[in-house]
């Protein structure tokens, strides 16, 4: 397989100052590098995942270290056949997570105490632990944590009700959080302990890095990680214990692909095998290809 191509992600919390007018300047940089991806851009830092050629790649990351807010800025990086999107974008977003809490956090300061995988892993295996998704419900679907508490969320800005209702029993453990590559929990254990919660820890570097160590090759997650990208779905687990949890909407069967519902008036990301995304049309429900039909003038 030649990979002439990587895919990057990265994020850091970092005061800018115009953050408007950098977003502005960020995507023409962006375009006439020819990179493709979704980058946001906030007063309180930047957010990012994009593909490119590892020429553009080098470029892109030697040129956000140039700049001394980003000197250290770290990028997860994957090789690829191609691209991994289809389109770039970048803007300038209010918060990076949509979180919308009564108090401004600061996630360096008031988040919880970093894991490398190595400990995570370690903690994994404690009676004393709970292990909280910072994820949204078709994340956790696919591939978690064995053990982890599904929140039952559509958005991230739902978790401090959620945390109220459902953790104020659990005061007296250790909560564990994790998500993809990191932003989402280093901002989840910051509202944790301003809820009330003492000891609380987040996976440093998400579960993406998760997978990369050399030492602990993914152990105890099962299933696939999503991400937001062509890609959709990425092995985690690299050892023989991985397994599929990810349950096809139409049979049950195990799988970790996504279709997106072909109603446009739903598009719902649902998990289906091949054979039921053939026979379903690509439709999550009877009911949306019914609409499907109707709207276009066909009956079933």
């Amino acid at each position: 397989m030649t990979t002439d191509y990587r895919i990057l992600l990265f994020y850091k919390y970092v005061p800018v100052q115009d953050a408007e007018a950098y977003a502005a300047e960020h995507l023409q940089y962006c375009k006439e590098l020819g990179v493709k991806g979704r980058i946001l851009i906030a007063d309180e830092g930047i957010n990012g995942t994009l593909s490119g050629t590892i020429e553009q790649t080098e470029s892109y990351m030697e040129t956000m270290r140039s700049n001394p807010l980003f000197a250290d800025l770290l990028f997860k990086i994957d090789e690829s056949e191609g691209h991994a999107f289809k389109k770039l974008f970048v803007r300038y977003k209010k918060e990076l997570v949509t979180l919308r809490y009564d108090k401004k956090l600061n996630p360096h300061t008031d988040g919880g105490e970093r894991l490398s995988p190595k400990e995570f892993h370690e903690y994994l295996q404690r009676d004393d632990v709970l292990i909280l998704d910072g994820r949204s419900n078709y994340e956790y679907d696919l591939g978690h944590f064995r053990n982890a508490v599904k929140p039952e969320l559509e958005t991230f800005r739902e978790f401090p009700e959620w945390i109220r209702d459902n953790l104020a029993e659990h005061k007296d453990k250790k909560i564990l959080t994790y998500c993809t590559g990191g932003i989402r929990c280093e901002m989840l254990t910051a509202v944790l302990k301003n809820e009330g919660f003492e000891s609380v820890y987040q996976l440093d570097g998400g579960i993406v890095t998760y997978g990369k160590d050399p030492e602990v090759q993914g152990r105890g997650f099962d299933g696939n990680c999503y991400v937001f990208d062509e890609r959709v779905s990425v092995r985690i687990n690299q050892t023989d214990e991985h397994i599929l949890v990810g349950e096809c909407h139409h049979c049950g069967t195990p799988t970790d692909r996504y279709a997106n519902c072909t109603d446009d008036t739903c598009h719902l990301q649902h998990l289906s095998c091949e054979p039921c995304e053939t026979e379903k049309k690509g439709y999550c429900s009877a009911e949306c290809e019914e609409h499907d039909l109707v709207a276009s003038g066909s009956t079933l």
